[in-house]
């Protein structure tokens, strides 16, 4: 899955941003993904669960990737 999504705000948290593109179907699914490891920003794991996802990042894991952007 590739998907863009446009921030409305300065940042998501990591843990919402996947929640909200159907990454994962509950905020504790994507508190536990972000927990293993699976979850890079950037191309660096992370593993903070409300890392501030803002516009220009790249969030990846297995079978996705979120291209963030700025609000037009």
């Amino acid at each position: 899955m590739n998907e863009t999504f446009e921030l409305e705000t300065d940042y998501i948290p990591l843990c919402d941003l996947l929640k909200y593109c159907a990454v994962t179907d509950t905020g504790g699914q994507a508190k536990y993904l972000i927990s293993t490891g699976s979850v890079l920003v950037d191309g660096e794991v992370e593993l903070r669960k409300t890392c501030k996802i803002r516009a220009g990042q790249v969030v990846t894991g297995d079978g996705f990737e979120i291209r963030v952007v700025a609000q037009r």
